[in-house]
């Protein structure tokens, strides 16, 4: 008898001390609210909610209306947290950006980028301090920009002379083809003093790689979300992946050999220091915190050309697609290209702060058409979004835009209207979150300097020297604005216009393109 009363006793015991845990649990729980979350299936999590569209952010926003600003998916087994408000981004950028500086593991990027050796990619650490600092202290420095301004200058105007020579024949123009070579022109010179288009077959193999890495990125792969499909390449995207980078490894083997060669007779002739001439510099330098390796280069140099080529070309081509589609709009630009300008020389980048009505259109693009529509960022804490618990090594997408569609902020947020800035002294470097198409935070786009100055000269010139019609006879009322698939949101059907010279004789600048080629 007296061991059944201590048997019920301790029964009674653990079922108080059960009861006790339960409602602690729930106490707990509800000051570790976690975002609301759509119906999950086993194994695949909220994959089927996204299979059937070809852009994730679309398929992010019509989640968001029914789930609210911040929610949470399991892509597989990976644990997501989709944001996609202005407060949110400022929550990840400013308030917790210390707990977001972390990437999410994807293994096409680290065989592609040399196991995440690239600034982009890499894991938040010392190694990633060590190239940001690089990056920002010696390589796109105010001043190291400011060296190879003549190098941006020259390519503009091998741009526009041959824009004018199909103006004067009549002939169509695919511009982002244009765009892309001049973009990828730029860069090359800046990064290792050479033109790609001199060399047609490594401009057409550089131009072919970062497509298809820009595509292969924006897919979704079953190896990184499904635990048992670790080791399974049943997409064959890591047989692809490895094929590219061997492409890119012997391509970027022979950059590098030829620069070492021609970077013995700078030294001796005093010529201009290109970004490859600092990096092989650092490399060598015994003094520095840390080793830059061969490697490391070769990463950085894939960086460059990945967040410089296409991104730039791709946000000038939608820009021009909305002002052919308003041409009140576009009148207004030209007007005050003329009045600052005037119709004797070509658009510099020195002109651009006196062209607001310029910035605004650029800042209007990228507000509806961000060269980024998805941010990914990894949890290295718990942290609060929104009023909801986030747990660490969660992975976060911040919809850049559905951000700058926000009706809370824009006015009619739909409509291409530039005029709404003209009175909003908001910038696009990650300091006011409603507009924030190169991130936010210590892990922004780096080169966003660089991309705005591209950007705005291009677009300022293409406009300055020629009307743009579009289709290819320069018959059609307008252009469709259809979204590609890839990391930097392309267009879904090239832009084909017919450039007609405005300016009679186009001006060109200091640099005279007479005996050169046209690229």
């Amino acid at each position: 008898m007296v061991e059944f009363h201590d048997y019920f006793s301790l029964c009674l015991i653990c079922l108080i001390f059960t009861i006790f845990i339960w409602k602690l649990s729930k106490l707990l729980h509800a000051n570790h609210r976690l975002p609301p979350s759509p119906f999950a299936l086993p194994i695949i999590g909220h994959l089927h909610l996204l299979v059937l569209s070809p852009s994730p952010h679309r398929a992010f926003h019509k989640l968001s209306i029914r789930y609210g600003h911040v929610f949470r998916l399991y892509l597989g087994s990976t644990p997501c947290v989709v944001v996609s408000s202005p407060e949110t981004a400022k929550e990840i950028f400013k308030t917790h950006d210390y707990a977001f500086l972390d990437k999410p593991h994807n293994s096409s990027v680290d065989c592609i980028s040399y196991g995440a050796s690239a600034l982009i990619f890499a894991p938040y650490g010392s190694y990633w301090k060590f190239m940001k600092k690089i990056v920002m202290s010696q390589l796109l420095n105010t001043r190291t920009l400011d060296v190879l301004l003549p190098v941006r200058n020259d390519e503009i105007n091998r741009l526009i002379k041959c824009l004018s020579q199909k103006a004067n024949d009549g002939r169509s123009v695919e511009l982002g083809l244009d765009l892309v070579k001049m973009t990828n022109n730029v860069i090359s010179r800046m990064l290792m003093g050479k033109r790609c288009s001199e060399e047609e077959d490594e401009a057409e193999d550089i131009r072919k790689i970062i497509t298809e890495i820009s595509e292969l990125v924006s897919k979704f792969n079953l190896s990184d979300h499904i635990w048992f499909c670790k080791n399974l390449d049943l997409q064959g995207f890591g047989k692809q992946s490895m094929d590219i980078h061997t492409r890119l490894d012997a391509l970027l083997e022979r950059v590098l050999r030829e620069h070492q060669e021609a970077r013995k007779q700078k030294k001796d002739t005093g010529q201009v220091r290109d970004l490859l001439d600092i990096l092989l510099d650092i490399s060598e330098d015994e003094s520095m915190e840390m080793k830059l390796t061969t490697d490391s280069i070769k990463a950085f140099i894939l960086d460059v050309f990945v967040a410089g080529t296409e991104t730039s070309a791709i946000t000038v081509e939608w820009t021009l697609a909305e002002l052919i589609n308003h041409p009140n709009i576009m009148k207004k630009a030209v007007e005050e290209i003329d009045q600052v300008v005037g119709k004797n020389r070509l658009l510099q980048e020195s002109d651009i702060p006196n062209l607001p009505y310029l910035q605004a259109i650029v800042k209007e693009s990228l507000r509806l058409h961000p060269v980024a529509p998805l941010i990914h960022r990894l949890s290295t804490e718990d942290c609060t979004l929104g009023g909801y618990h986030i747990p660490a090594n969660t992975t976060i997408f911040i919809n850049v835009w559905e951000v700058g569609r926000d009706p809370g902020h824009w006015e009619n947020p739909l409509e291409f209207m530039p005029e709404r800035f003209e009175n909003k002294q908001l910038d696009v470097r990650g300091q006011h979150f409603q507009l924030v198409p190169f991130g936010g935070g210590r892990r922004m786009c780096p080169g966003t300097s660089l991309a705005l100055m591209v950007i705005h000269v291009t677009l300022g010139s293409i406009i300055q020297c020629f009307n743009w019609k579009a289709g290819k006879a320069g018959n059609l009322d307008s252009i469709d604005m259809e979204e590609g698939i890839g990391i930097a949101l392309p267009r879904a059907n090239p832009l084909v216009c017919v450039p007609v010279a405005r300016l009679h004789p186009i001006p060109l600048s200091a640099s005279d393109l007479n005996g050169q080629s046209d690229g």
